[in-house]
């Protein structure tokens, strides 16, 4: 399947990077980045293997799915022969408040 990186989940790549560098270091970011580029190459082959989020599931958004990396959620839909990746968040993040303000935004 194709992958397709929309631009909310690479602005949400670099606001991570950002933060992880300004609070750690750029060795923590490389640590961090390469297991969420593996997980996101994974599901090209395996774009069915995520679950649904609670937090979208009870708002009847069932189309989309995530996958853990680390500390952080990759949140996907699959259409047709493309994994559309939406968002990466961390999951110590209120769900809710995050998707409301990505909608404000």
């Amino acid at each position: 399947m194709k992958i397709v990186l929309l631009e909310s989940a690479e602005l949400d790549l670099q606001d991570l990077r950002s933060y992880i560098v300004k609070n750690f270091s750029v060795a923590t970011w490389q640590q961090t980045f390469q297991p969420i580029k593996a997980s996101i190459r994974n599901l090209a082959s395996f774009p069915l293997l995520g679950a649904i989020p609670d937090e979208l599931q009870k708002l009847n958004l069932t189309q989309y799915r995530q996958v853990l990396s680390g500390m952080n959620r990759i949140i996907y839909e699959v259409r047709q022969d493309t994994v559309y990746i939406h968002l990466i968040v961390d999951t110590r993040r209120d769900m809710l408040s995050f998707l409301l303000r990505r909608l404000v935004r």
